[in-house]
């Protein structure tokens, strides 16, 4: 049973868009320090569909790496077709990652049978355990529970990752008997500390990234019993999330990560450097909750 926290990489890059080797390595053993449990390597925060197609490859390799087998390492190959992904996944050969992580296709909308159709066409292509990534903001399409639970006889799905809490409770309960090793993995950052004390323990965001020391103090706090702690350090998480999605979420990432020590740019090239004065906004909250 995980008790701690698995974090959603960021992806260091230079303005030419090649990866900072070195600076992607010093996160993830940082991260690995803190105590992640789990790394999700191109996911979301990792700008996995802005990564140039030849550093792909690179980034899953250094990131896999550096983790040294501390804990599992999963790798984002999100596209538009099943033979798009597994030229993703096919890149990947010989890595030691546990797993590849996928949404729906997200520029044609699938329909339910579609949605199934494409998860089992990748999971009997795939090496590696595939993970469902359900992402409806970007989808614009949920995963159901009776689609998850039909994918679950699959012995190649692993888990689901899921910001949805009635959904992860369904499944938890559902899948209890007959997949007790499917992994529901949960995203939704502002209800950790319930879904915690739901007993659903795999919790995944990328502001773990940029949080490590608050992250490993919550989840020390939940695995106490001490939920007012947790519920604090949630709290100021939730704060420099906050004070993200006002100056940028990525611009605003990058400079975190940068304060951090973190070289590169972790926000897409079309996104610009936080000013002056937001930079100073994101350096002071970051005191105050002494991550620096």
């Amino acid at each position: 049973m995980s008790h701690s926290f698995y974090t959603a990489l960021g992806t260091p890059v230079d303005e030419a868009g090649h990866v900072i080797a070195e600076s992607l390595a010093g996160h993830v053993e940082d991260q690995v320090d803190r105590g992640a449990e789990g790394l999700l390597v191109m996911g979301s925060m990792g700008m996995q569909p802005a990564i140039r197609n030849g550093e792909y490859a690179k980034v899953a390799r250094i990131a896999a790496e550096a983790a040294k087998g501390a804990c599992p390492v999963y790798v984002g190959v999100m596209d538009n077709a099943i033979a798009r992904v597994k030229d993703r996944i096919d890149s990947l050969e010989g890595l030691a990652i546990d797993g590849v992580v996928a949404t729906l296709p997200f520029f044609f909308l699938p329909s339910p049978g579609e949605a199934a159709r494409f998860f089992r066409g990748l999971a009997d292509a795939s090496p590696f355990p595939v993970y469902l990534y359900d992402l409806p903001g970007v989808t614009q399409c949920r995963l159901s529970a009776a689609v998850v639970m039909e994918l679950a006889a699959h012995p190649n799905i692993a888990g689901i990752k899921s910001g949805d809490l009635a959904l992860s409770r369904v499944l938890q309960l559902e899948l209890s008997g007959s997949r007790p090793d499917f992994q529901i993995i949960y995203s939704g950052l502002d209800t950790f500390d319930a879904a915690y004390s739901y007993g659903i323990r795999r919790n995944l965001d990328g502001m773990f990234s940029c949080t490590g020391a608050v992250a490993s103090d919550m989840y020390a706090a939940l695995q106490a019993g001490q939920q007012v702690t947790a519920a604090g350090k949630l709290d100021d998480i939730l704060g420099l999330r906050n004070l993200f999605v006002e100056v940028g979420v990525f611009p605003g990432f990058t400079c975190a990560m940068n304060l951090l020590g973190f070289e590169g740019r972790f926000h897409p090239d079309y996104s610009a450097a936080l000013g002056p004065a937001q930079a100073e906004r994101v350096k002071s909250y970051m005191k105050k909750i002494s991550l620096i």
